[in-house]
C-alpha cells in the first residue's frame, strides 16, 4: 500500500515509538493523527512534524470513538492504524507483602490488550468504507506487542500477558479483516531507547546494550518506524509477528 496521501492514526504517538512512527509517516507523505492522553506533549509534537493532535484514552470505549471520529472529520478515513500506547508495571504474583493487587494487573490489561483492541475494531470499521486500491487493499492495522509475550521475565506477568494477549489477537483478524482488505500485523520490540530508558545512567544504559547480542545496543525508535513503514507498503505480510530485537532473549530475571 501508498502510504502518500493516506491518513494515519498512531495511538501513543507524543514520545517513544508512537512519536518516532508518526515522523515516519509523514514523512512518506500520510495525513496522521497523533492520539494520545498527554495533550501538552501530543499537541507539540502535532506542531513539530505537522500532524494533528487528538486526546485520546485507548482504554476507554467512549474517548476512543470520539478520538476516532474527530480525525475522521478533520483528515478522512484512516488507512493506517499503528497501536503504540501502552503502560508497564513490575510486580511479581506473589510478593513480599502478598499476592499482586488485581486492579493493577487489569489496569495493564486494560491500557495494552483492551486498548489495541479498542482502536482496532474502531479504526477496521472506518476502513471498510474505503475504496480498494489496485491490489484490493483498504488498510493497514499494525499494534505494538513485545518480546516480554514470548520471553517474559519474572515481574513482568501482567505486561507479558497483556502482549502475549496483542500477539493471540494478530492472526484471527488478519483472517476476519481479509474478507475487506484490511492485513493485521504486530511488532514486538526488545529493548528500546524510549523516554524511559533514556532516565537511567548512562553505565545502566551500556550494560543492558551489550545484552543484545548484535548489535549490541538498544533500539532506536527511527528503527521501529522503519520497520512499520515496510509493513504498511508490502501488501503480502498478513497476520505476523515481527520480533525486533537484535536477537535478545531474555533470561528469566
Amino acid at each position: 500500500m501508498d502510504i502518500a496521501g493516506k491518513t494515519a492514526i498512531v495511538t501513543g504517538a507524543a514520545s517513544g515509538l508512537g512519536a518516532a512512527t508518526a515522523n515516519a509517516l509523514v514523512g512518506a507523505g500520510a495525513k496522521v493523527a497523533i492520539l494520545d492522553r498527554d495533550a501538552d506533549r501530543g499537541a507539540l509534537m502535532a506542531t513539530q512534524i505537522g500532524g494533528r493532535f487528538f486526546p485520546c484514552d485507548v482504554s476507554d470505549a467512549a474517548s476512543a470513538e470520539e478520538a476516532i471520529a474527530d480525525a475522521i472529520e478533520a483528515l478522512g478515513i484512516p488507512s493506517i492504524l499503528v497501536n503504540c500506547a501502552g503502560i508497564g508495571t513490575a510486580a511479581r504474583i506473589v510478593g513480599r507483602e502478598g499476592p499482586m493487587p488485581l486492579d493493577a494487573f487489569e489496569r495493564v490489561l486494560r491500557v495494552n490488550l483492551i486498548g489495541s483492541f479498542n482502536m482496532m475494531r474502531l479504526a477496521a470499521d472506518a476502513m471498510q468504507q474505503l475504496d480498494p486500491d489496485a491490489n484490493g487493499q483498504r488498510g493497514v492495522v499494525i499494534s505494538t506487542a513485545s518480546v516480554a509475550a514470548f520471553d517474559g521475565q519474572i515481574g513482568q506477568a501482567a505486561y507479558a500477558a497483556s502482549k502475549g494477549g496483542i500477539v493471540s489477537l494478530t492472526l484471527p483478524a488478519a483472517r476476519e479483516f481479509a474478507r475487506f482488505g484490511v492485513r493485521v500485523l504486530a511488532i514486538a520490540p526488545g529493548l528500546f531507547l524510549t523516554p524511559l530508558l533514556e532516565e537511567l545512567p548512562e553505565d545502566a544504559i551500556e550494560a543492558l546494550g551489550q545484552s543484545i547480542p548484535n548489535p549490541s545496543r538498544l533500539g532506536r525508535p527511527d528503527e521501529f518506524a522503519d520497520l512499520v513503514l515496510t509493513m504498511v507498503g508490502n501488501d503480502y505480510l498478513n497476520g505476523e509477528v515481527v520480533r525486533l530485537d537484535g536477537a535478545l532473549r531474555m533470561a528469566p530475571k
